[in-house]
């Protein structure tokens, strides 16, 4: 199976319906399948061969999903980089894929202006006068004659660069069995159905994104780009465009719930929501809850390199990332940060140990672009090492407590922040935590929890107070410092970045 496969049935089944929503600009499936034919004709023109790289340095915009699907006509391979990224990561990333072409916009032309590169791409500027040539004059000069490539469903289809939240990101490379295996997975695990209707807000770069526009382009349905994510803008548009999915992160689906205009925005077609990327606060969940009501509430926990891991209905059990997706099969195993030591499994209820997915299953990727030294220490004996840390309950639901290299280890004890930042976040007066541990010559390492609070009067005192009296959290686990501050650094997919918070690249404030 082939995604420009799917993408052409979908065309021919319903070519009168809407496929592609932004701003005012609408495109029935027939329209886009033109213009898709017409980008793939000149890229072809300009000798883009099976196998080269693409890079796509755009915003959710529909010219983004015309640039994906041609790319996949012709069995060449879509590479979307996140504008969040530093000038020499992208300078990394070109030289990394040895890109044929860059498809850049105006916003994202400082990322490449003046770079040197190993070989030159050609460079594809969305607006006139930028690059060596434009999208306009691609698409004037196109035809809506080109064969399309024979592809296999091991070909390569993307390489999605995972986000970097330690060293140099690294480029994931996914096949076509791939994306469809784990597109195929997201609609019956998150309840899709035909012709449903989704926000393109995440980045295609970010496999929540790409996630999103290969659902609905599957089922015959609406994709509502979003080239610059606007609370209220997003409000309006699930009302006016009658929006039926969700896939955010909860980063995203706090901002929305947040606003004053949610409570008077027009929810009633929503029917599935779902996140990945962070834990969601229960906070947020009763919110969204609240407000949205939705028939559905998904969590998926996964990764870019295989999809995903687990999902759970979250009114279920909230905190609980639930059992393995369609197509997984998880074990945990004998936490080892140098990744040495046996794949032992851990057997006894409720222990922590690392998480870890089996390669054979065809969401799964086969190893890093370029790093086989971090495709060797990622993956052993047929088993994907997520570097995360969990446990199982007494319902055989898995719960992710945190990761390996965020583990702090003092005075012996081994401790895992995401179970004190579930605690903290219980508190009333508690927006965000984020613990991390800070070198100690006595404690090895004490724990910090860096406090995000809209009450001025709060203070360390109430909150150790708070976690004393907290049963899920014994004594040695208690925060020894508290630290408040205007936000907690996070990446793009919504995860902590706690390694700027030990650097110290955070805005303290007194209260």
């Amino acid at each position: 199976m082939n995604l420009f496969q799917m993408f052409s049935v979908a065309a021919d089944r319903f070519p009168e319906k809407i496929a592609l929503i932004q701003g005012e600009r609408r495109y029935t499936y027939a329209q886009l399948s033109e213009e898709v034919n017409r980008i793939a004709s000149s890229f072809n023109k300009l000798g883009l061969k099976q196998g080269e790289r693409v890079m796509v340095l755009l915003k959710n915009r529909l010219e983004t999903a015309v640039v994906f699907w041609a790319v996949q006509k012709l069995g060449a391979v879509f590479s979307p980089i996140n504008l969040r990224l530093s000038m020499n990561d992208i300078l990394y990333c070109v030289n990394d894929l040895e890109a044929r072409f860059i498809v850049f916009e105006d916003a994202s032309k400082h990322l490449i202006k003046n770079q040197k590169f190993h070989e030159r791409p050609l460079f594809i500027g969305l607006e006139n006068m930028l690059g060596d040539i434009s999208y306009a004059e691609l698409l004037k000069e196109g035809t809506v004659q080109v064969e399309p490539c024979p592809v296999s469903g091991d070909d390569l289809s993307v390489i999605l660069y995972t986000s970097g939240t330690s060293g140099k990101p690294k480029g994931v490379p996914r096949s076509h069995n791939n994306e469809y295996a784990s597109t195929v997975a997201h609609i019956i695990q998150c309840h899709y159905r035909q012709f449903d209707r989704t926000l393109g807000i995440p980045a295609l770069s970010h496999t929540i994104g790409l996630r999103s526009l290969l659902a609905v382009t599957f089922l015959n349905g609406v994709y509502v780009a979003l080239p610059d994510f606007d609370p209220y803008e997003a409000l309006d548009a699930i009302g006016t465009e009658e929006i039926s999915c969700l896939f955010l992160t909860p980063t995203l689906y706090h901002d929305l719930v947040s606003h004053p205009h949610a409570y008077g925005c027009e929810f009633t077609s929503v029917r599935s929501i779902v996140y990945s990327g962070a834990l969601m606060p229960k906070e947020l969940i009763h919110k969204c809850e609240e407000l949205i009501k939705p028939d559905y509430f998904v969590n998926q926990y996964g990764s870019t390199e295989i999809y995903t891991f687990t999902t759970s209905d979250v009114r279920k059990k909230p905190g609980s990332a639930g059992k393995p997706g369609m197509h997984e099969r998880i074990k945990l195993v004998k936490p080892d940060r140098e990744r040495k030591s046996p794949l032992h499994e851990i057997t006894a209820g409720g222990e922590i140990g690392e998480i870890i997915v089996e390669m054979n299953s065809p969401e799964a990727f086969r190893g890093y672009w370029n790093r086989p030294d971090a495709t060797k220490k990622t993956i052993r004996d047929g088993w994907y090492l997520t570097g995360d840390i969990g446990f199982k309950d007494a319902d055989g639901d898995l719960h992710v407590v945190g990761r390996i290299d965020d583990m702090i280890i003092s005075s012996g004890e081994n401790i895992y922040p995401q179970e004190i930042e579930q605690v903290l976040a219980e508190h009333d007066s508690v927006l965000e935590a984020a613990v991390v541990g800070e070198e100690d010559d006595r404690w090895g390492q004490v724990v910090t929890a860096f406090v995000v609070t809209n009450n001025i009067g709060l203070t360390p005192q109430a909150l150790d107070h708070f976690c004393k009296l907290h049963k899920r959290l014994p004594n040695y686990k208690r925060p020894r410092k508290y630290v408040f501050v205007t936000d907690i650094p996070k990446n793009s997919a919504g995860k902590i970045l706690r390694r700027e918070l030990r650097d110290g690249n955070f805005t303290e404030i007194a209260l």
